[in-house]
Formats: structure tokens, sequence, C-alpha cells
């Protein structure tokens, strides 16, 4: 037989060893070109600049003039 708990753990036990378990949100930053919110160590998905430099080309949509 193999080995089993002497006696029950409570509830505040058990939730206070899951508690580091939680969602928490994502670290935003905002970009020092455009502003908007960004993840760290990822280039802005509006401006396409990553530290201090150009390194996605972005293709915005103008539109058609009626």
């Amino acid at each position: 037989m193999g080995a089993l708990p002497k006696r029950k753990k409570s509830k505040s036990r058990a939730k206070a060893r899951l508690s580091h378990i939680a969602l928490k949100p994502p670290a935003l930053l905002d970009c020092p070109q455009c502003h908007s919110p960004v993840l760290p160590h990822h280039a802005c998905e509006v401006c396409g600049t990553y530290n201090g430099r150009q390194v996605i080309e972005i293709d915005t949509k103008k539109k058609k003039a009626e």
C-alpha cells in the first residue's frame, strides 16, 4: 500500500498553495514612437519599430476617394 496523507489539508492551505497559479494581465509598455501599447521585447505592430529602428515595413491601406 502506498503512502497516504495523515490528515486532511485545510481549504486555506490548499488555496494558499495554488495562489501563484492565478492569471496575470500581460505587462504592456508604450511604444516610444506612436505611444500604442506593446509587449516588452517585441516590435510595435502599429509603426513597426523596435529599439528605435524600423524593423517591420507596415503596409497602410488608404481609403478610395469617392
